[in-house]
C-alpha cells in the first residue's frame, strides 16, 4: 500500500492571495501615478512627497475600507444560504437527502450509491454536506472580511511606501523617470511573486501588472504636464 500524504492545494491561498496582491499593486500604481502626475506639473519634491504620503494613507484606508464591505456582502450572501438551508433540512429532511443525492447522481455516481453516499454524508453534518456540494461553500473560499481587509491595508502601505522611497532618494530633475522606471520594476517583482504563490504563469502575470502600471502612469503624467503648462 502506498503511503498516504498531506497535499497542500494553492486554492487554499485565494483569500489573503488575492487580497495582498490587489492592495500591493494598487499601493505601487496609485501612488506611482499620483507622484509622477503631480511632479509632471512642476511641482517641488517636497509637495510630491506630502500628496504621495497623503495617497498613501487614504488609499490604505479606502482599501480597507472597500474589501471589508465587499467581503461582509459575500459573507452575509452566504449566511443567508446556509440559514435557508438549514431551515429546509429541518422541515423537509428526505427532500434535502434526494437532491444531495442527484447532485452525485450528476456528476456520474450510480443513484443507490449516491444516496448511499448522501445518507452517511448527512448522518455526521447534514449542513456541511449541502454547504459544500450545493452551494460550494467550503472552508477553503468562504468569505474573511477582516483578513481580506487587513492584508489589502498592509499591502497597498506597503507597496505605496516603494514609490515614495524613489522621490527620497531620487533627485530632483529625475524624479519622474526614476518613480516610474522602478515602480515599474516593483510591479514585476510583484507580478512575478503572486503569480509563484499561486502556480499561474509567471511571465503572463508580469507582463499584465507591468503594461496596466506603465498605462496608469502615462496618463496621469500627461495629465500632469498638461494641467502644470496651463496653470
Amino acid at each position: 500500500m502506498s503511503r498516504l500524504h498531506t497535499e497542500n492545494h494553492l486554492v487554499s491561498r485565494i483569500g489573503w492571495l488575492r487580497a495582498a496582491v490587489l492592495g500591493a499593486n494598487d499601493g505601487i500604481v496609485s501612488t506611482a501615478s499620483l507622484v509622477v502626475g503631480v511632479a509632471s506639473a512642476s511641482a517641488g519634491s517636497s509637495e510630491v512627497l506630502v500628496a504621495g504620503i497623503a495617497g498613501l494613507v487614504a488609499g490604505a484606508m479606502s482599501m480597507a475600507a472597500g474589501e471589508y464591505v465587499s467581503v461582509s456582502s459575500q459573507s452575509d450572501t452566504e449566511q443567508a444560504d446556509l440559514g435557508r438551508e438549514r431551515k429546509e433540512l429541518e422541515t423537509q429532511p428526505e427532500f434535502e437527502r434526494e437532491e444531495l443525492a442527484q447532485i452525485y447522481v450528476a456528476r456520474g455516481v450510480a443513484p443507490e450509491l449516491a444516496r448511499q453516499v448522501a445518507d452517511q454524508l448527512m448522518a455526521k453534518d447534514a449542513l456541511g454536506a449541502h454547504a459544500h456540494d450545493e452551494l460550494g461553500i467550503s472552508e477553503m473560499t468562504t468569505a474573511r472580511p477582516s483578513q481580506a481587509a487587513l492584508t489589502s491595508a498592509a499591502t497597498f502601505a506597503v507597496g505605496a511606501a516603494l514609490p515614495l522611497l524613489m522621490v527620497i532618494v531620487s533627485p530632483a530633475n529625475l524624479l519622474v523617470w526614476t518613480v516610474s522606471v522602478a515602480s515599474l520594476l516593483f510591479l514585476a517583482l510583484l507580478g512575478a511573486v503572486g503569480a509563484r504563490a499561486g502556480g499561474a504563469n509567471v511571465a503572463r502575470a508580469t507582463l499584465r501588472v507591468t503594461f496596466w502600471g506603465a498605462f496608469a502612469m502615462a496618463l496621469t503624467a500627461g495629465i500632469g504636464a498638461v494641467v502644470g503648462t496651463a496653470v
